[in-house]
């Protein structure tokens, strides 16, 4: 019988492989796809063929980097900083120019000239998805995360605000708006801040319509429930507080802490621990007390990343932050993602960028009203937009990001 079974197997696969007189037709080839993080291009080359029509080459581009020192001493649960680094990109097409920016290390510009200009100069501006996959494809000897995937999000942005600019539309409209304006969150209260600074921070958004306000902690965990004690006390009893350890507890730490932050209407807890330690997040998930949300995810750079921290259901809240995981292409991806979940996805920092991606997907809470980034987009662009009732709303008179780089203002802080 078993030999029976054999033969007849042989026997069905010669007839597959035969045409109807007979003749052996040639197999087809068995298609592999890798889920391995580069092997987006395998993905990509199992559908259809590259694009081959180019209506509006890209011209040109250019990169830049500015160090803009902090406005005083920073610091949060394990990092201090006293300046952040701009990476600027300008890209040029059919006689518009694009730009996009992200908050990195000047060796993300660096890899953009040395690398990325020539990869997307000559691509059609029209097609931004095909010029995100040959980035991808010619970092892969990098890795994706880190500068190489900061660096792709800076192209990608300044490729979406050209392609905008090139049909005059502002980037949501581009994109496709689901809601007209997107909630922010105020975000600082550092660590490194007195208890004056910290309140007078947190209170004055509260004053100024935003009820929801996010402060560092972790640095010295036996002060912090007396520094949100204090908060509580600033800003009244009907705003959020929103608290961020940045990795810097133990799993028990964070545990015990948590009981007492709730009992300060804490409805926030960004990384207790670290975001590598998917299963102490969702132990902390699972544990702690009801209203907070444990949350994390700025540190991804890829969809791999993402889709790891959702199915570990580590997170009630999954962050992303469009100047890393691959901007624009990138963020879009992660909001399908959640989409598909489903759970709510909140932006990370870059406040000018965010509020069109938090106005056009559709799982967006909020976005992140960040101190140092407010300032310096201030500081460096025209256009900047400004919370109204806690809400940031683009502005459709303006296309693309709506921004225009103030180069004068800025080249004092080049680098």
């Amino acid at each position: 019988m078993a030999t029976h079974r054999r033969r007849l197997g042989k026997r069905r696969l010669s007839q597959e492989q035969s045409g109807a007189h007979g003749r052996v037709q040639p197999m087809q080839p068995i298609k592999f796809v890798s889920t391995l993080n580069h092997d987006v291009r395998q993905i990509h080359r199992g559908m259809t063929r590259r694009i081959n029509r180019i209506d509006t080459p890209i011209e040109h581009a250019t990169v830049s980097a500015y160090l803009i020192p902090t406005d005083a001493p920073e610091s949060d649960g394990t990092l201090e900083w006293q300046h952040t680094t701009l990476v600027v990109v300008e890209a040029t097409a059919g006689g518009q120019k694009g730009m996009g920016y992200g908050y990195a290390d000047l060796g993300t510009a660096h890899l953009i000239k040395s690398m990325l200009i020539d990869v997307v100069t000559g691509h059609d501006a029209m097609a931004v998805p095909d010029c995100w996959i040959a980035m991808v494809q010619a970092i892969r000897n990098m890795g994706r995360p880190g500068i190489a995937s900061m660096a792709i999000s800076v192209v990608d942005m300044a490729l979406w605000d050209l392609k905008a600019r090139l049909l005059n539309l502002p980037l949501v409209t581009l994109l496709g708006a689901v809601r007209d304006a997107v909630v922010v969150y105020g975000s600082g209260g550092f660590t490194s801040y007195s208890l004056d600074q910290l309140t007078q921070q947190l209170h004055q958004w509260v004053q100024e319509g935003i009820p929801r306000v996010k402060m560092k902690i972790g640095r010295c965990p036996d002060d912090d429930v007396n520094r949100v004690t204090v908060v509580r006390q600033a800003i009244g009893d009907n705003a959020e507080i929103f608290v961020d350890a940045n990795g810097a507890y133990s799993r028990k730490q964070a545990l015990a802490l948590a009981g007492a932050f709730a009992d300060l209407g804490v409805t926030w807890f960004e990384e207790p621990v670290s975001s590598d330690d998917l299963e102490g997040l969702r132990l902390l998930r699972d544990r702690v007390p009801v209203p907070i949300d444990i949350t994390a995810g700025e540190y991804g750079y890829d969809l791999f990343y993402f889709r790891r921290m959702l199915e570990s259901e580590a997170v009630d809240i999954l962050q992303a932050d469009a100047t890393r995981c691959g901007g624009i292409t990138g963020f879009l991806k992660v909001g399908a993602l959640c989409e598909a979940r489903p759970i709510p996805l909140s932006s990370h920092c870059a406040p000018s960028v965010h509020a069109h991606l938090g106005c056009a997907v559709t799982p967006i809470r909020h976005i992140e009203y960040f101190h140092d980034h407010v300032r310096i987009e201030h500081l460096l662009f025209k256009g900047v937009l400004t919370p109204v009732h806690g809400l940031l709303r683009p502005d459709l008179s303006r296309p693309g990001l709506g921004l225009e780089f103030k180069r004068k203002d800025a080249e004092r802080y080049e680098v």
